[in-house]
């Protein structure tokens, strides 16, 4: 998202930078017995794509997985990660990103740069089926050591987004619509806008003077079709006027949006006890000169420690 530019009373151009508005805010829409949540993301994204350099191409895959596990982590009520994650045969053979309870959101890709390289040399408009080829979807739910981890597989589809759907309507048998806009706008940074509907858990208890279940969907699936890429991506549009937009006839109530940032937790701790579980041949031949260094696949960063240390 570009600087808005304010000209001043002397005609000179004062450039202000617009406040990062990454966040995503629940709403409920009472008539129709539905909740949604609509999700923005700004210069978070450029924050977690600058330090990998990725191709343009691997670039949208991320921002993709980034705005699905934002989504679906919106749902869920839960302390620790939830993590997506897309593994494929494909020339992309790993999408990951992952979400805490606070908002820190880190994601990585995986894949063959010269198999890239290569497909676009020979693919006009790259294909994401035929980058990550065949393999599954991932939903993980980690809540710590003393809690079962929670995890949902599906087959991977045309689209990320397409699985997801296909996932809902196998796995948990929850009506869901996700309305989706990405794009990389003339000055080089990533916006995202999306707007997901669910039908609430007690959907089929709905009072008997109460339009049925199924009108009320299909319709909230209509109005949320008008929603417009523009519409989505707009900065200035808040999601209130949005919202109120789309299902000002629904009853929508809106409630406290969350922020979502960058968020990584490499730390040298952690990569010591790694690297501490290896054997002693495998440190010698990772070690240059008395020492082993290891790149956080998330942030990039490197962390470098004395072999003799472990």
């Amino acid at each position: 998202m570009s600087d808005e530019n304010i000209i001043n009373e002397e005609g000179s151009i004062v450039r202000f930078p617009v406040p990062d508005d990454s966040h995503f805010l629940t709403f409920d829409l009472e008539q129709a017995n539905l909740r949604g949540r609509i999700l923005r993301l700004g210069k978070v994204l450029d924050v977690i794509l600058s330090p990998h350099r990725f191709p343009e191409v691997i670039e949208r895959l991320v921002v993709e997985t980034i705005t699905l596990s934002a989504l679906l982590a919106s749902m869920l009520k839960y302390e620790g990660i939830f993590i997506l994650q897309a593994q494929g045969n494909g020339v992309v053979s790993r999408l990951v990103a992952d979400v805490t309870s606070l908002g820190e959101v880190r994601a990585t890709a995986g894949f063959d740069r010269e198999g890239l390289e290569k497909y676009l040399q020979e693919t006009a408009c790259p294909n994401p089926s035929d980058l990550l080829g065949t393999g599954y979807l991932a939903f993980t739910v980690d809540q710590g050591e003393f809690t079962e981890r929670y995890q949902g597989i599906v087959e991977l589809k045309t689209t990320l987004l397409e699985s997801i759907h296909h996932y809902f309507s196998q796995s948990e048998q929850i009506g869901t619509a996700i309305k989706m806009a990405v794009d990389k706008g003339r000055d080089g940074h990533w916006r995202v806008g999306a707007i997901m509907l669910q039908h609430t858990p007690n959907h089929e208890n709905i009072p008997q003077d109460s339009k049925p279940v199924a009108e009320n969907w299909n319709r909230a699936q209509i109005l949320l079709n008008t929603c417009t890429d523009a519409e989505l991506l707009d900065p200035k549009l808040r999601d209130e006027t949005l919202l109120y937009r789309l299902f000002h006839e629904e009853g929508v109530i809106i409630y406290k949006p969350q922020t979502l940032t960058k968020g990584c937790r490499c730390t040298p701790e952690k990569l010591k006890g790694v690297l501490s579980l290896l054997s002693s041949d495998d440190l010698d031949h990772a070690a240059i000169e008395g020492k082993v260094t290891m790149t956080c696949e998330f942030c990039n960063k490197d962390f470098s420690f004395l072999k003799d240390e472990l």
